[in-house]
C-alpha cells in the first residue's frame, strides 16, 4: 500500500521493467478513482498507473477537486480555497508516489479528465519540476493559476497533451483552444488534438493518447 494523502487505485508496472514510468490520473467532478482506472488495460505496461480520488465528497461515490458554480452568463466561479488545498495535496503526493514506486525523476506523467484535467494543467504550469508531462482531456485553464505560471526556463523538455471534443457541451472547445494559446509562448512540447465528440474520452482519442505516452517513454 502506498502512503499518500489520497484514496487511490494502483496498477503496478510490469515487474520486469527496469526503469518504470508513473501515470497519475484524476477523475472529473462527481466521479471517483474507479472511473479512469478502467483505462488501465490500454496503458503501456511499463507505466505504474495511479488513479486518485478527489478529496471533497459530493455524495455517495461522488467526489470533486473543488466546488464551483455557474453564473447566469455562463461564467464559472470556483471555490479557490478547495482548489488550492487539492493542488497542495497533489504537490506532496506526486513526488511521494514516484519515490515509493522507484520511479526515477523525469518519468512521471500527470493527467486527468474534465476537472481532473484542470488540476493536471494547473500542476504542470505552476510546478513543472514535479513531472515530465501533463495530460489534459476535456479540461480548461483556471484564470487563478495564470499569475503563478513558472518561469519559461522551467518548461524546457516538458510535454503537454491537450485533447478535446468538438461538441463538448460541458467545457466548450474554446477552452482547449485557450490553453493552446496560453502555452504557445512556453518552450514545452505541445500535442493538441480535437476529436468529433462530446464530453467523453472516445476510443480514437484514447488510442492517440496511448501513442503519445509510448512516444514519451520511448524517447526517454
Amino acid at each position: 500500500m502506498l502512503d499518500l494523502p489520497f484514496t487511490c487505485l494502483h496498477r503496478p508496472a510490469n515487474s520486469a521493467v527496469r526503469h518504470p514510468w508513473l501515470l497519475v490520473l484524476m477523475h472529473g467532478v462527481g466521479s471517483n478513482e474507479h472511473d479512469l482506472f478502467g483505462l488501465t488495460p490500454q496503458i503501456p505496461e511499463h507505466f505504474h498507473v495511479l488513479s486518485l480520488r478527489a478529496p471533497f465528497r459530493m455524495g455517495p461515490g461522488a467526489f470533486a477537486w473543488f466546488d464551483f458554480s455557474i453564473e447566469p452568463g455562463g461564467e464559472r466561479t470556483i471555490d479557490e480555497a478547495q482548489e488550492a488545498h487539492s493542488r497542495a495535496l497533489l504537490e506532496q503526493a506526486v513526488p511521494s508516489a514516484a519515490r515509493q514506486l522507484g520511479v526515477e525523476p523525469g518519468r512521471t506523467v500527470v493527467g486527468g479528465f474534465s476537472q481532473g484535467g484542470i488540476m493536471a494543467l494547473s500542476l504542470l504550469l505552476t510546478r513543472p519540476g514535479l513531472m515530465h508531462a501533463g495530460l489534459v482531456w476535456h479540461g480548461r485553464l483556471l484564470a487563478q493559476a495564470v499569475p503563478y505560471i513558472a518561469s519559461a526556463d522551467a518548461f524546457h523538455g516538458k510535454h503537454l497533451r491537450v485533447s478535446h471534443g468538438t461538441h463538448d457541451n460541458v467545457i466548450p472547445l474554446a477552452h482547449a483552444q485557450a490553453i493552446r494559446r496560453q502555452v504557445q509562448a512556453l518552450p514545452l512540447h505541445l500535442s493538441y488534438e480535437e476529436f468529433a465528440g462530446a464530453h467523453e474520452i472516445r476510443q480514437a482519442e484514447l488510442a492517440h493518447t496511448v501513442a503519445w505516452l509510448q512516444g514519451l517513454s520511448g524517447a526517454a
